[in-house]
């Protein structure tokens, strides 16, 4: 099945174009959200995890693809816990 998949290519030769590349890190939000899921955070999602890395490059060039992985698979939940924090507390109307 792999090989059908692969087309014969090695796996370090699979190119992905545009939109195969934006479902595959969507994919890593996904698993990376219901990892959180597992642990009692039941309503973080993948939009979630993706605006939390996301942040990280903010005003920066576009990062290479094997550092957004990288840091999809490496957010702990506290870090997420952090970024959702503070994001509220922007949003948050002054009074």
């Amino acid at each position: 099945m792999a090989d059908e998949r692969l087309n014969g290519q090695n796996p370090a030769e699979e190119m992905l174009d545009g939109e195969a590349l934006t479902d595959a890190v969507i994919e890593l939000c996904q698993n990376k959200a219901e990892e959180f899921h597992y642990l009692g955070y039941e309503h973080a999602t993948w939009e979630d995890v993706w605006h939390c890395v996301n942040s990280r490059y903010a005003g920066k060039q576009e990062p290479p693809l094997h550092r957004i992985v990288n840091d999809i698979l490496t957010l702990r939940v506290n870090g997420l816990m952090n970024y959702l924090t503070l994001s509220a507390l922007k949003e948050a109307p002054l009074s």
